[in-house]
């Protein structure tokens, strides 16, 4: 008996979570350890990020992960997540009005 494998999901709605996942640990970083480019402990955290993503059980149909009622990160991790949501919320809405809009509206 083999173990089948899940097939990453990379349809557009899941680029597009990824995106806003990727300006937001990137402003986490820049505001909060002044780097311009990610440091190992945001760069772990984005990958980690990606690849639940892709591995999401509800694939396009899926709503904001403050919504879902299926917790995939571990517990580290996802106390990560919520200070970088945390912390740079406000933000997005000053550096990317866009992504902002298109989040509250995923929920």
């Amino acid at each position: 008996m083999s173990k089948q494998r899940k097939q990453p999901n990379n349809g557009p709605n899941i680029q597009k979570e990824k995106e806003i996942v990727n300006e937001m640990i990137g402003l986490y970083c820049r505001k909060k350890h002044h780097r311009d480019v990610l440091c190992k402990e945001c760069q772990d955290l984005k990958d980690y990020a990606f690849l639940r993503l892709s591995l999401c059980r509800f694939g396009e149909e899926k709503s904001a992960c403050s919504n879902c009622k299926v917790h995939c990160y571990k517990p580290t991790y996802r106390q990560k997540m919520k200070a970088v949501m945390r912390r740079t919320g406000p933000w997005m809405l000053l550096y990317h009005p866009i992504y902002s809009v298109k989040h509250m509206f995923n929920k």
